[in-house]
């Protein structure tokens, strides 16, 4: 995943940025922080329990693409999940991974879900208030908050996950245009 073509370019600051450009900015890094971690490891590895839950690389990739798809398909865009497509919203199942699913078919779905996601938010403002089961409303500003710290969260797990499955930790050069990114946004 890279960070895509209608971000702002590195050469082009955004020292103004606006809050959403920082908020995408900052939810682009970490989704590609996340998709570094994962990127170049075997299946098997990929695939690996080395803790006692369903957690994998691999499923990490798997739920996200359902976490994604919950929040901005779902939720903000209003479609019904049998629309959408298959694990959506992250639930438990959404760890299980298929026979058939591999890192290259996961992480491309994943970019696709992503862009998805921000095709979708691109058509509300931030303010924009969505019916939500659990709490009533949330608005778009609210998914940012909330997917940012969900991604972050997972690519954190998955940072443990990779340490250990070959000892390399931290955010890679494969992230440096999105990390140079949220720094523009941010002055």
């Amino acid at each position: 995943m890279t960070v895509p073509a209608s971000a702002p370019a590195t050469d082009q600051p955004v020292s103004k940025g606006s809050e959403r450009q920082l908020l995408e900015a900052f939810l682009d890094l970490h989704r590609q922080v996340l998709v570094s971690k994962v990127d170049g490891i075997s299946e098997k590895e990929a695939r690996w329990r080395r803790v006692p839950s369903k957690t994998t690389l691999a499923g990490l990739i798997k739920h996200m693409i359902g976490v994604e798809r919950g929040w901005f398909q779902q939720v903000l865009g209003g479609r019904d999940a049998a629309e959408v497509g298959p694990n959506v919203g992250g639930g438990e199942e959404s760890w299980d991974l298929a026979e058939n699913e591999t890192v290259s078919s996961l992480l491309k779905e994943y970019e696709q879900t992503c862009e998805q996601s921000r095709q979708t938010a691109a058509r509300f403002a931030l303010d924009h208030a969505v019916p939500e089961p659990d709490m009533g409303q949330v608005s778009l500003r609210w998914i940012y908050v909330h997917m940012i710290e969900e991604t972050a969260r997972h690519a954190g797990h998955a940072d443990i996950l990779k340490e250990q499955t070959d000892g390399s930790t931290g955010i890679d050069l494969r992230v440096q245009a999105a990390w140079e990114r949220v720094v523009l946004c941010s002055r």
